[in-house]
């Protein structure tokens, strides 16, 4: 009999100390559900967007639904502030919403971090930097154009260029070896 109330015993001990974990556990988990920080909603959408940050963000428009919450924000800010800028602001925040908009996720990933990388350099590096745009900036539109980074594919670019203007393609000297003496 004592062997059965030994027995007993355990079996509502063990009960008992699994009712107390469970209830713990449940704790635990209404904690942390609790302190978890709230999801971030994905921020307006485009359709959500008022009739003139439509029109000042309409170059980012077809990937308005992919962009991340911050950067919509982000760029809901400078359509904000947009009607206060000049209009030689307006103009350049323009371009650059086209250019960016023409970039791919890869080329906007290596610009964000090009952009964070200035940030670590030195000072004198910086002020490097600073004078060298500034005088890129001097320069005339046509001298700027020669440091524009060329098309990818040169070679199928200057093939449609040629038949675009029904030009013949160059050949190449031919090549001369020198005689053997």
């Amino acid at each position: 009999m004592a062997e059965e109330a030994r027995r007993a015993l355990k079996t509502t001990a063990a009960a008992a100390f699994a009712r107390a974990g469970l209830v713990a556990a449940l704790f635990a988990f209404a904690f942390a559900a609790a302190a978890a920080p709230p999801k971030k909603s994905p921020g307006p959408h485009w359709a959500e967007l008022t009739a003139d940050q439509q029109q000042i963000l309409a170059p980012l428009k077809q990937d308005w639904e992919k962009i991340e919450p911050d950067r919509r924000r982000k760029w809901i800010g400078i359509a904000k502030r947009y009607p206060n800028m000049q209009p030689a602001e307006q103009s350049r925040a323009q371009r650059r919403m086209q250019t960016w908009a023409q970039l791919t996720p890869a080329e906007r990933d290596k610009a964000r971090a090009q952009y964070r990388n200035l940030g670590s350099l030195p000072p004198e590096k910086k002020q490097d930097l600073r004078q060298l745009w500034a005088e890129y900036q001097a320069l005339p539109p046509h001298e700027r154009r020669m440091f524009d980074v060329p098309p990818s594919d040169t070679r199928a670019t200057e093939r449609k260029r040629r038949a675009a203007s029904g030009q013949k393609p160059k050949t190449p000297p031919p090549l001369s070896y020198p005689s053997p003496m």
